[in-house]
């Protein structure tokens, strides 16, 4: 698997050489058992299923695909929240897939999550500066006096008052409430922030501050970030490389930008041409492409090519069998862009690719940026309930 990448990311310095985590043929299988009393093992739900892909300081990597596909599991096991079913994680040069107790506890310092519903990742019955501050009590740092004070520095860091450290969840909107998810994640200086759909349940607005503070924490503590998410747009802007999933598989890698100008794989071109330009006269030129049929059962997934059964691609060749035969594996088409598919090179330069991104009209300037990637500054702080 190729590990060349950009050295300069959309936020600052990747440093290439420095890799700060490594997947290798990472599976996660939920087991299905039938009985009440006597239970047996029937089959397994593949969530995961084989991903490999590497993380280098500084840089955010998105991970896409639709609902269901793996992603949030993914994001999971690598912080071992859920436990693997085979493959390896190793973290700075150590392997951490089999860690349990107090060196599970110590890593866990290092790796953080923010959540994707800030409703329901906050404790109703602990102040926002108890949750926030929860994590240094848990690993013991600083006095009493010392966590208070690092608290209230976080509070400020993400762009809240300190004096509401004495409120509690219900008393802040969506958004102040992600910014105290984000800060709880900030406490004990982390490396890799897993961000699991951070900004999918609040409202366009607020999204684009969050978005933003991202970004500002990234470059100044120079953070690591896997950023799962479902809406291209905001990966597109906040992504140095991108990983797209589907059925629990790794079909395609590579540079944002390169991802979205010259998607290689049949279904990133599908989900490239679901999202909407913000230009008229290059959006009445593009062509949406409708997968057919539903996404198989993850207990049963389809052999050969998991996508075989909606690809596109695979009915203009004819139904080829080599995709239902044969697995495709990650390869590299280009210096840093890998894709899983059989027939990657006859997707480029075909119809389908060129309507799906724009190519071959005349777009402003980052046209196709959601409005999600404005620069749009945080309001100031109000009272909850004002």
């Amino acid at each position: 698997m190729s590990e060349t990448g950009p050295a300069q990311g959309a936020r600052g310095v990747i440093d290439a050489d420095e890799q700060l985590l490594e997947v290798s043929g990472l599976k996660v299988y939920f087991p299905i058992t039938r009985g009440i009393v006597i239970q047996r093992h029937v089959g397994d739900v593949r969530a995961v299923d084989g991903v490999s892909l590497t993380l280098r300081r500084g840089e955010t990597l998105g991970l896409v695909g639709e609902s269901g596909c793996g992603k949030s599991t993914f994001g999971r096991a690598i912080l071992r929240l859920y436990r693997p079913t085979a493959g390896q994680i190793v973290f700075e040069g150590n392997d951490i897939t089999t860690l349990g107790g107090a060196a599970l506890r110590s890593l866990r310092r290092r790796m953080q999550m923010i959540f994707q519903d800030p409703y329901a990742s906050l404790n109703p019955r602990m102040t926002v500066g108890g949750i926030v501050g929860e994590p240094l009590d848990i690993h013991s740092i600083g006095t009493r006096n010392e966590r208070r004070q690092r608290v209230e520095e976080l509070f400020e860091i993400v762009g809240l008052d300190p004096t509401f450290a004495e409120r509690y969840p219900h008393e802040f909107s969506g958004g102040q409430r992600q910014r105290v998810g984000v800060a709880r994640a900030l406490a004990v200086n982390p490396d890799l922030i897993v961000a699991d759909e951070p900004v999918s349940a609040l409202d366009v607005s607020i999204q684009a501050q969050i978005v933003n503070l991202l970004e500002r924490l990234q470059s100044q503590f120079r953070l690591t970030y896997l950023f799962i998410a479902h809406d291209l747009s905001v990966v597109r802007h906040i992504s140095d490389r991108i990983a797209v999933m589907y059925l629990g598989r790794l079909v395609e890698l590579a540079p944002s930008r390169e991802l979205y100008d010259a998607p290689r794989h049949p279904y990133t071109v599908a989900l490239i041409s679901a999202v909407p330009i913000p230009d008229p006269a290059i959006e009445s030129k593009r062509r949406r492409i409708i997968l057919k049929g539903d996404v198989p059962n993850p207990a049963s997934p389809p052999p050969g090519c998991h996508f075989h059964t909606r690809c596109w691609l695979r009915e203009r060749l004819g139904n080829p069998a080599e995709c239902e035969e044969v697995e495709p594996q990650l390869r590299v088409l280009t210096t840093g862009h890998e894709v899983a598919c059989h027939f990657a090179e006859q997707v480029e330069g075909s119809e389908e690719q060129r309507r799906a991104s724009g190519r071959g009209t005349s777009p402003a300037p980052d046209a196709a940026r959601s409005a999600t990637s404005a620069d749009v500054p945080a309001p100031p702080q109000r009272p909850a309930g004002q």
